[in-house]
This record gives C-alpha cells, structure tokens and sequence, in this order.
C-alpha cells in the first residue's frame, strides 16, 4: 500500500513542478528568459511521454 502511496505522491509533485514551470514560462519578462527556462526544463525532464 505504501508503494502506491508514494508514487501518487510522486505523480502529484511532477504535477505541480510542471505546472509552475509553464507558469514561469508564460509569465517570463522577455524572450531571452523564457527560452532560458525552456531549456532549463528540458535539460531536467527525465522522459517523455
């Protein structure tokens, strides 16, 4: 039980991260910065799917 536990968890913080990298994507002052973070997170994205 406590395996599930922990990948809900785990499912719930990539989530989360995800949506407050878009977030820092979309509210980016300028260009150069959003494609700063775009390549920050895809240089930490694990896999793709």
């Amino acid at each position: 039980m406590t395996n599930i536990a922990a990948k809900l968890r785990a499912r719930r913080a990539e989530a989360r991260t995800r949506r407050l990298v878009n977030h820092a994507i979309e509210t980016a002052g300028s260009h150069t910065v959003r494609q700063e973070l775009m390549a920050i997170a895809q240089a930490r994205q694990t896999h793709l799917r």
